[in-house]
């Protein structure tokens, strides 16, 4: 027996390390091209507006792609549906290499954003596959590789990006998620639960459909909200569209039996709360990516005039310390709880943005105030995702953790569109330089949102808590 049980641990870790690395090479992917944004900017000539689509179309892919992905995965077993998705996610990498015009970059970007959707089904392996007991354990590994991933990304992109170009980093991600999906094929078994019935399972294209028109529609508002009076006009046609989709779309999932979003779930308050936690964390987290690239690399005095070395260098420790906070918060949830760390979480996180917004004015402080906001962000997110992991039956898993994923993404599809209509709605222009660039007034505006938007976080962990309490 010892023998026996000996080698499925070693297979359980195995497999824990192997399905881990997908958070390396996917955050990898994602952060290495934050610091070419404004090189984006200027080599596809696009507002700042619409270069928040570089990250946004990624998130909106992914987030249509998960939940269905996590059903399949019920369905027809996790393995198989994951090295297909990891297939979709190799040749929109390989395509981000060639890209040589937006709608070229968009569409490999959708490409790579479906990608997303291993991530619930890797997960649902691992719970698989790992003791309850370890189980904490499991989970602080594999999402310490998410911000591990970023910072790789982070530092090892900037250094391509200013010594080779942008198109170089797309070329060093394909040959690893090859060699890892081919590592998985080979070596990576998975017992078979019991499966959803087939044919009690149908995949929600229709609510699909809705779904990206609503979150598209959304974007594309705030994208068209600038100074001009023609485009408030144009988001007021977006914003209804995005209502009406919207509408549509709770109709359809509320009849339909195989939805992408269970509204019965979620009057479970507890998985509920944890999911609009994880949802705000998401946004304010891309809000900062889209914003601190073109904020070091403008020009001074509206920016900073850094390179994307200098970008790399301040937005380290972010990624330093979310990893720190990452690994040593799942450690600690035994003795603190989940909710408590949830609470810490919400509130560190909007003080590190309440003094972003105060203290902004030279790149030290930058990194200072990221890096506290940091410290929050990753204890809100383990708090939060393991209330749901937690708050949701085995069997149900895919679907669960699918969902949670969805919503969280919506959250950092929506981001960067704020973001990017703050930077386009206020710009100027220096003598001498060509172009125009967002004024100090963008990014009071940025810092002011996400303190906001953060604060609300605080008020759904503060309910949680009070609502177990009683």
């Amino acid at each position: 027996m010892s023998l026996e049980k000996e080698k499925i641990d070693r297979s359980a870790w195995l497999t824990l390390g192997t399905l881990s690395c997908l958070g390396l090479i996917a955050m990898y992917g994602e952060t290495m091209v934050l610091p070419a944004i404004p090189t984006l900017i200027v080599d596809f000539e696009m507002p700042y507006s619409t270069s928040s689509w570089i990250l946004s179309s990624y998130m909106i892919a992914g987030a249509v792609a998960t939940p269905i992905a996590g059903k399949l995965s019920d369905v027809y077993g996790r393995k198989k549906i994951l090295l297909i998705v990891m297939s979709i996610y190799s040749v929109g990498i390989l395509a981000g290499g060639f890209a040589n015009s937006l709608p070229f970059m968009l569409a490999a970007r959708a490409a790579q954003g479906i990608g997303i959707s291993m991530f619930p089904i890797a997960f649902g392996i691992i719970r698989e596959v790992l003791p309850v007991k370890k189980l904490a354990v499991g989970q602080s590994i594999f999402t310490a590789t998410f911000p591990a991933g970023a910072t790789i990304g982070l530092l090892v992109g900037a250094n391509i990006i200013q010594n080779y170009g942008w198109h170089a980093t797309f070329f060093t991600v394909f040959p690893i998620a090859v060699i890892l999906g081919l590592f998985i094929l080979k070596f990576i078994h998975v017992d078979s639960l019991s499966k959803i019935s087939e044919h009690k399972m149908s995949i929600d294209v229709k609510g699909s459909m809705f779904l990206a028109i609503t979150i598209i529609s959304f974007l594309v508002g705030i994208s068209n909200l600038e100074n001009n009076i023609g485009h408030v006009y144009e988001s007021f046609i977006f914003f209804a569209v995005t209502i009406i989709s919207l509408i549509v779309f709770i109709i359809m999932e509320k009849r339909t039996e195989s939805p992408l979003i269970d509204f019965k779930m979620l009057t479970n308050k507890m998985l509920l709360f944890g999911i609009l936690i994880l949802l705000i964390v998401g946004l304010c987290t891309f809000m900062v990516y889209q914003t601190i690239p073109i904020m070091i690399q403008s020009p001074q005095p509206l920016g900073f005039g850094g390179t994307e070395l200098t970008t790399a260098t301040v937005q380290l420790p972010f990624m330093l310390i979310f990893l720190v906070g990452s690994i040593t918060s799942g450690f600690t949830l035994d003795r603190i709880g989940n909710k408590r760390l949830t609470i810490i979480g919400t509130i560190v996180g909007t003080v590190g943005f309440f003094t972003l917004l105060l203290f902004h004015s030279t790149d030290y402080m930058v990194t200072i105030t990221l890096a506290i906001v940091a410290a929050g962000l990753s204890l809100a997110f383990i708090g939060g995702f393991n209330i749901v992991l937690l708050s949701t039956p085995i069997q149900f898993a895919g679907i669960a953790l699918g969902m949670t994923l969805l919503l969280n993404l919506i959250g950092q599809s929506i981001g960067p569109s704020i973001a990017g209509m703050f930077q386009q709605m206020h710009r100027s222009t220096i003598e001498g330089i060509t172009g125009s660039f967002p004024t100090p007034d963008a990014y009071n505006l940025i810092f002011l949102t996400a303190f906001v938007i953060s604060l609300t976080s605080v008020v759904f962990a503060i309910s949680l808590n009070r609502k177990v309490l009683a």
